[in-house]
């Protein structure tokens, strides 16, 4: 019979290679997926790209990096093990099945630069602002569907390789920091929640919080209901996170993933008011977007490729901003900031009242 200590590294040997062996295969997955979608989406009519800078091999050893990372993470009690290949696998091949039954729609959508169906179909009911009516990434109906709400997670992945949910755990390490540290923190409110992916994440790992999650778009609202499958103490709202209907100082932590590079500089600024309008003194604000030019200097061809490849009018000056300016004039100071292979993670504390 091993002894406690043999019996303890024993266990962790067998969970870093279940971790190992499911996270590598779902990479796998998504990769073989992103290779099938270029193939099908190439040819005539597709402009012609660069030479990829980063190329797929220095991608995916990142990648690796990230795994890394996160296992230790995980190891070491931060947050939670994520769900394993094997548990995900009907789940992930019905959503495999339904993005390339939608791929050629995307596709064509690209080559004609067919970005604007959303605002010559969408009701003139001024429920949506100008910026948000267009098919961001080209997508089927943009953000305003059912159909766009079940696809976005596997297109998500496809793009960055697998690599989504791992990159945004990256953001649970200050969450729980900053819990550990003030004990009294009641309310988290999680702006432009989406499919209530990582607001799910957020849920298990730090049960004790009150949760809500705000998104412009009812059908991501639906799905986010569906994804946070009746988790306790979770409420959705619909609303713009440029006008946050809440009431000042009353949110103890605050996080926003992948929203800022998707509007306009003006309403981005507003955004971040906002943080620091409805942020309680002694708050956090936790950020997850994508690189900005200067972060990995050698990927920033990349950067300034993405938006040309997919409907991001907005990416070009979002990768130049000054986001810790920006945040600044709201009043939130940083406290930190880490890479995660394409997204970086950005923390920004509202100064206690004097």
């Amino acid at each position: 019979m091993l002894p406690a200590a043999g019996s303890h590294i024993l266990g962790t040997m067998l969970d870093r290679s279940a971790y190992f062996l499911s996270q590598n295969a779902r990479i796998g997955w998504f990769l073989g997926q992103y290779l099938l979608s270029t193939r099908l989406s190439g040819g005539r009519g597709r402009p012609r790209q660069p030479r990829p800078s980063p190329g797929m091999g220095e991608l995916l050893a990142d990648i690796a990096q990230l795994l890394r990372r996160d296992w230790r993470n995980i190891r070491d009690g931060l947050y939670q093990a994520p769900p394993s290949f094997a548990d995900e696998a009907g789940a992930l091949l019905g959503d495999a099945a339904r993005y390339f039954r939608d791929l050629p729609e995307v596709t064509a959508r690209r080559r004609r630069n067919g970005f604007d169906e959303v605002r010559r179909s969408a009701p003139p009911d001024g429920r949506f602002p100008d910026y948000y009516l267009r098919n961001f990434h080209y997508q089927t109906d943009g953000y305003l569907s059912d159909q766009s709400a079940r696809l976005y997670d596997q297109q998500v992945e496809v793009l960055f390789i697998g690599s989504a949910d791992a990159m945004r755990r990256q953001a649970l390490l200050p969450i729980g920091a900053f819990l550990r540290r003030h004990r009294g923190v009641r309310l988290h409110l999680d702006v432009a929640c989406g499919t209530g992916r990582f607001l799910a994440a957020v849920r298990d790992n730090f049960p004790q919080l009150g949760s809500v999650g705000l998104d412009l778009s009812p059908h991501y609202l639906a799905e986010a209901g569906r994804v946070l499958d009746g988790r306790p103490r979770t409420a959705l709202v619909r609303g713009l996170a440029e006008a946050l209907p809440i009431a000042d100082g009353s949110v103890d932590l605050i996080t926003c993933v992948y929203l800022l590079h998707e509007v306009p500089a003006d309403v981005r600024a507003r955004i971040a008011a906002e943080f620091g309008r409805v942020l309680r003194p002694g708050g956090r604000t936790v950020i997850v977007d994508s690189l900005q030019h200067g972060d990995r200097p050698a990927w920033d061809r990349l950067l300034t490729g993405f938006p040309k490849s997919f409907h991001e009018p907005f990416y070009a000056e979002y990768a130049a901003a000054d986001l810790n300016a920006m945040f600044g004039a709201a009043g939130l100071r940083p406290a930190g900031s880490d890479l995660a292979f394409l997204s970086k993670i950005l923390v920004f504390d509202k100064p206690m009242a004097i």
